[in-house]
């Protein structure tokens, strides 16, 4: 161990001047680290804006090109898809129509953009269902296995549409490994599953669920996703996804898990996201508005923090806003 003290130590020799604390800056947050989610939503012609989320607007096709053009022009890499259908039904049939929203959406981005931007789409139930679950339910209960044959459905879907990355989130047991053989037994075996590995039952969701319209019409997640006094239990989640065949995999909310987040990175050096969430955006958004915090050095702080604690990517509803402020850097 290296033993020094005062005179001789002087720590704030490399923070006199921004030059010297760049050069020694141990972690850096990059535009390449971004990706931007976007709601489309089938039978609108204009922007809607979301009144929990400012600055977030439910997008039609058209507006989704016009906002897919603006990523582009930024630097973001990735966007991350959440379909609201014209239609609800018990099974979430419009989530797996080659004629969904989601689908017509990801075969736009792809006729006009093609490589420019990856295509992730989230794949889940409760913005399909008119109960609002993430899955098949019976009795009041949520049903796993036949959640996952519906999933395997969608999967299939949303890949065909031209889809790079599905991102399931559900938080059914076994849903890596269902979506990696339906994937694998249609010839999809290049294309990525990014895992919602360990995602918690969160007051986080609320703004959310305002923006999708998915709040479950009874009961509430807790069946499914994970509480959030349990560490270890992610953990295991985390392996569990990993031995299934996720190839990221993910913590989420972001702000409130970082410790999980640091020692899931450590114990398994994956590739590993954070979804910075709608509650952790609102608020921020709302402490802006006025006027007890600075928007730009909060934000900034908080996506760092994610990187700190060993997050390689950042699902964030900032993501425009960090571009343009890391491109006048």
């Amino acid at each position: 161990m290296i033993k020094t003290k005062f005179p001789i130590s002087r720590m704030r020799r490399l923070r006199y001047t921004p030059l010297i604390r760049s050069l020694v800056k141990e972690t850096q947050l990059s535009i390449n680290d971004l990706i931007y989610p976007i709601f489309v939503k089938e039978g609108i012609n204009e922007p809607e804006p979301i009144n929990a989320m400012p600055g977030q607007f439910r997008l039609s096709l058209d507006d989704l090109i016009k906002e897919c053009e603006q990523l582009i022009s930024l630097g973001i890499p990735a966007i991350i898809l959440f379909g609201i259908p014209l239609e609800k039904d018990s099974n979430g049939s419009l989530a797996s129509d080659s004629k969904g929203i989601v689908q017509l959406a990801v075969k736009l981005i792809k006729k006009q953009f093609g490589d420019q931007l990856l295509v992730i789409t989230d794949l889940c139930l409760c913005q399909y269902t008119d109960h609002g679950h993430c899955g098949i339910i019976q009795d009041n209960q949520i049903l796993n296995d036949p959640t996952l044959k519906r999933m395997q459905e969608i999967a299939v879907s949303h890949v065909t549409a031209g889809a790079d990355m599905i991102a399931p989130s559900s938080m059914m047991d076994g849903q890596v490994q269902a979506l990696r053989k339906a994937l694998d037994d249609n010839k999809f075996e290049t294309v990525s599953i990014m895992a919602y590995s360990a995602k918690f039952s969160s007051n986080f969701y609320g703004p959310f669920r305002d923006a999708a319209f998915s709040a479950p019409s009874f009961g509430d997640r807790k069946s499914y996703q994970m509480d959030s006094s349990n560490g270890n239990e992610a953990v295991r989640e985390v392996l569990l996804d990993i031995n299934e065949g996720a190839d990221i995999i993910m913590v989420k909310p972001a702000l409130a898990y970082l410790d999980l987040v640091y020692q899931i990175k450590k114990k398994f050096g994956f590739p590993t996201a954070v979804y910075n969430v709608s509650g952790e955006y609102s608020m921020i958004k709302a402490a802006a508005e006025k006027g007890w915090i600075d928007e730009k050095g909060v934000v900034l702080e908080s996506l760092l923090s994610m990187k700190r604690a060993g997050a390689d990517m950042i699902l964030t509803y900032f993501a425009k806003e960090v571009a343009r402020w890391l491109k006048e850097r």
